[in-house]
């Protein structure tokens, strides 16, 4: 256990928002106004290119009233940023984080944000600069490490399955294929959660269709054409990050935007959406085809936040402030406890562990004809969404017509 270091704290949020990552971030600043080791605490706006502008604020001085608003507010209130660092950049942040007398660095964000805490560990390491560097995960995506789950995850699917029960009443009131695009670049837990929205056994999403299983069109069209046939109707849903056998994203032919860390910016179009309709219209001759792509709205929707996942990102923020004035630098952890009653707990964990690397949808979440999930799936995403709506339906007891 390392001796706590006297001096002041900034955190800062990067990469997509989500409705629960300011939970995080106030569970953070809390924390750090109870350890007599940090004294200021500054906010960062939009991330490390605000410590490198000159762009910060105040958070000790916010009133708890403020705090405890943001705090239950979606979206980064600091404002975000995708943005990887060079060894320039980190020299320079350095230099203002030495006139700050910052001792404590922390960043909340996912894979790639784990990916930035990481180098800027490594470059203070390299330079001899000392400071603490603590990632707070965050990402809808589910995709980080070490993690049972992310904080952000369990509301946007949430959204997901509500969003997914809606549309699967409009088509049965107006019957059609409908096609849902939903985020999830390697990782298919946010599309998987759309299962969730099933209350009849007739109920979509009839097919889900994830990137960690090679995407075929001709099947996805056969597939779609065997439901409609059966119900005169079917909802598809299909994660934005699908890929051919050769692992390439299928949107990658309509969309050429990537970030700094590389990354194909597949939530910017509904092409993808556009094509599969086509597709169906083509290939399975079916008339009336509709497609949507949620695409940001997942991640920032308001009022809808689970509570479950409300409660872990404060804690994931407190945690890493706890951890930090008696350890060197790391990354929090979100771990499930064995059992059949839903109970987490939180541990650090190296900042290597976590950085860059993505976890995919375990193969028994997923069924075996590759177009659905299983029941273990949807035991273990459960827990994490809360109630849903209820869901009404008439017994349809028929009347008889005189002749």
């Amino acid at each position: 256990m390392a001796q706590a270091v006297v001096g002041n704290m900034l955190i800062a949020q990067s990469g997509g928002p989500s409705m629960v990552i300011n939970q995080s971030l106030i569970g953070a600043v809390i924390e750090a106004k109870k350890q007599k080791a940090i004294k200021r605490i500054y906010g960062s706006l939009h991330g490390i290119k605000g410590i490198l502008e000159g762009k910060l604020i105040d958070l000790r001085k916010e009133t708890v009233a403020t705090l405890e608003a943001v705090a239950a507010t979606p979206s980064s209130g600091l404002g975000s940023v995708r943005k990887k660092p060079t060894p320039e950049d980190c020299v320079r942040i350095f230099a203002q984080l030495k006139r700050l007398d910052v001792r404590y660095f922390f960043y909340i964000g996912g894979n790639d944000s784990a990916e930035t805490v990481h180098i800027i560990h490594e470059e203070a390491v390299k330079n001899g600069v000392d400071i603490r560097c603590f990632h707070i995960p965050k990402t809808i995506d589910n995709d980080l490490k070490e993690n049972d789950h992310t904080p952000g995850f369990g509301s946007a699917a949430r959204f997901v399955a509500m969003a997914v029960m809606g549309d699967n009443l409009d088509n049965r009131a107006l019957p059609g294929v409908k096609i849902d695009v939903v985020m999830g670049r390697h990782a298919g837990f946010l599309t998987a959660a759309s299962a969730l929205a099933r209350v009849h056994p007739d109920d979509g999403p009839h097919l889900i269709y994830l990137p960690e299983r090679p995407f075929d069109v001709d099947r996805f069209a056969a597939d779609v054409q065997a439901v409609y046939q059966r119900l005169g109707r079917c909802v598809a849903v299909v994660s934005e990050g699908i890929a051919n056998a050769e692992g390439k994203a299928i949107a990658e032919t309509f969309i050429k935007e990537v970030d700094s860390h590389g990354n194909v910016q597949l939530s910017g179009s509904g092409a993808l959406g556009d094509f599969l309709a086509k597709v169906i219209k083509e290939k399975a001759q079916i008339s009336r085809v509709r497609a949507d792509t949620f695409g940001y709205l997942q991640r920032s929707f308001p009022a809808i936040a689970s509570a479950v996942d409300s409660k872990e990102a404060r804690r994931v923020g407190q945690e890493a402030v706890r951890q930090a004035v008696k350890t060197e630098s790391g990354s929090i952890a979100v771990r499930r406890k064995p059992g059949k009653a839903y109970q987490v707990y939180f541990e650090a964990v190296p900042l290597r562990n976590v950085a860059k690397e993505t976890r995919h949808m375990p193969d028994a979440f997923i069924a075996p004809a590759n177009n659905d999930v299983t029941p273990a799936f949807l035991a273990y995403a459960k827990p994490l969404l809360g109630p849903l709506p209820k869901i009404g339906r008439f017994k349809g007891v028929r009347v008889e017509v005189p002749a």
